[in-house]
């Protein structure tokens, strides 16, 4: 919509700090329940590592309680380094304890921050009414308020990446001196150059699954700006170094062992799955639960139509998510929180294709103008409901009293194997017991492991352990064998949702 006395700035201002008030209020709505409500086993391996950083800092910390944290935060996958988990860990002394209200917090502070940058984005390209009405999507699609208030590395990653891409369009709007001088204009795309390597150099030392659309935002928009001639820019070879480098000492340098592991792990153990046309249909069908292929279609629209320069960086960004997608191809199909960073591009091809409609809109009166507004609040409102509705629909705050019954239903040097949930990060983080684990029977087992019974190694994998604890009575039920063996043994503990076999009477 161009702008009238009827819609000037002051207007879609207020309204956008509206939306952005309710898309913080929507985010700490809650906020003091464990964190089980969105993939708990990597909001939990984060509360862990926070919780080593917090008592290797805390004066009162005991001697034994340090090296319990320890081991705890060992025992977990430590992939990425603790950025956010290190933020949370000191942010802890401000509210005299482990508390994941703090976590929450900075999420939503972290998101809240993208959201103004992208806004500021849409408006160079689209009317700032398109922008609002894509920017709603940003803000309260219920997916994008469970992952971005989760404790992880995602969210921040995320805003990360959409503060550099935004810093990125900027230098390639400003960079048509770039190659004639030291002028004014020279300096300011040196400003836009080292904001853009900062923060998406940033986001991939938080996270390296996102190099993949870092490095294809980058590449779109320097070829789209310079041409063949982005080779003399000391600017390119700048933001390049910035972005890279990082990330290479830590992933490649540093934390070597870990990131080979999660290669062969993930990427070169499943890589057959690209190679099944299912493979394919489970991507889409899941992107479609989570977005609604509708807007997921109207997403991409928007970024062939686009004015170039746009549309060169929403291109680019979709070739390097399908390029991340084909690396990692199992999480395409399970994990919703991998396409975390889909949510800001989305938005953005959604608020080019609008763009059309509501100019049209702004062009007529009286019932249709009112009707469409009624519509676009309507789903706005919808859409804010259930965002909330998923938040308060289920309570958590009665597991840690659980986790901590478990906890002390067998002694804290006894050697325990168990079937349970979340990895065992649940009982460790607040049973303050480790046990070791029982395989799962999961989509991911049954891809690696097809036909194997893990009740045929029962006499291997509990060797030297005094009990096996169950909690996972689901899981029980899917390993029918490994419950005929455990019936054989006497019990040596139980309760509301654990039993704990005693190992020793055999």
């Amino acid at each position: 919509m161009k702008t009238t006395p009827q819609t000037r700035p002051q207007t879609w201002s207020a309204l956008f700090i509206l939306l952005l008030a309710l898309g913080g209020f929507l985010r700490l709505l809650d906020l003091t329940d464990p964190p089980l409500d969105f993939h708990s086993s990597r909001q939990l391996r984060n509360s862990l590592v926070a919780r080593e950083i917090y008592y290797s800092a805390l004066p009162s910390a005991t001697e034994e309680q340090r090296q319990l944290v320890v081991s705890f935060a060992n025992a977990v996958g430590k992939y990425e380094p603790p950025v956010i988990e290190t933020i949370v860990g000191y942010s802890y002394f401000l509210t005299g304890g482990e508390n994941i209200a703090v976590a929450r917090v900075w999420a939503t502070i972290f998101w809240l921050a993208a959201g103004l940058a992208l806004f500021d984005l849409m408006r160079r390209v689209v009317s700032p009414w398109s922008g609002l009405i894509a920017m709603a999507y940003y803000f309260v699609l219920p997916f994008s308020v469970q992952v971005s208030r989760s404790f992880q590395p995602d969210p921040l990653m995320t805003s990360a990446f959409v503060i550099g891409v935004y810093f990125l369009y900027r230098w390639s709007e400003d960079s048509s001196p770039l190659l004639s001088g030291e002028g004014l204009g020279t300096r300011l795309t040196w400003k836009w150059a080292i904001l853009a390597g900062v923060f998406l150099g940033f986001a991939t030392f938080v996270k390296i699954v996102i190099a993949f659309m870092v490095g294809a935002a980058a590449i779109s928009m320097v070829l789209f700006t310079l041409g063949r001639d982005f080779w003399k820019s000391k600017q390119v070879w700048a933001m390049a170094a910035i972005m890279v480098v990082p990330a290479l000492l830590y992933y490649v340098f540093l934390n070597q062992g870990r990131s080979t592991e999660y290669f062969f792990a993930w990427t070169v153990t499943l890589i057959n799955l690209i190679t099944s046309t299912d493979f394919y249909t489970k991507w889409l069908a899941f992107l479609g639960v989570i977005f609604g292929l509708t807007i997921v279609f109207l997403g991409i629209a928007g970024a062939l139509i686009a004015p170039a320069r746009m549309r060169w960086l929403l291109v680019g960004l979709w070739i390097g998510y399908v390029l991340y997608g084909l690396t990692l191809p199992f999480q395409m199909y399970t994990h919703s929180y991998y396409h975390i960073q889909l949510i800001p591009v989305i938005v953005l091809g959604v608020a080019v294709a609008l763009n059309p409609l509501v100019e049209y809109v702004s062009s007529i009166g009286g019932v249709g103008r009112a009707g469409f507004i009624a519509l676009v609040v309507s789903a706005i409102g919808y859409q804010a409901y259930a965002a909330r509705s998923v938040l308060v629909a289920e309570s958590f705050r009665h597991e840690p009293a659980f986790w901590n019954e478990v906890g002390e239903a067998f002694p804290s040097d006894a050697k325990v194997i168990a079937l349970t949930q979340d990895y065992g990060y649940r009982l460790m983080l607040y049973g303050w017991r480790q046990v070791d684990l029982w395989p799962l029977a999961t989509g991911l087992s049954e891809t690696r492991n097809p036909d194997r019974d893990f009740a045929e190694d029962f006499n291997d994998l509990t060797a030297g352990k005094d009990y096996f604890l169950v909690t996972a009575f689901g899981q029980l039920d899917k390993q029918p064998s490994l419950k005929k063996i455990l019936d054989t043994y006497p019990i040596a503990n139980e309760g509301d949702g654990f039993v704990l076999y005693d190992l020793r009477s055999k």
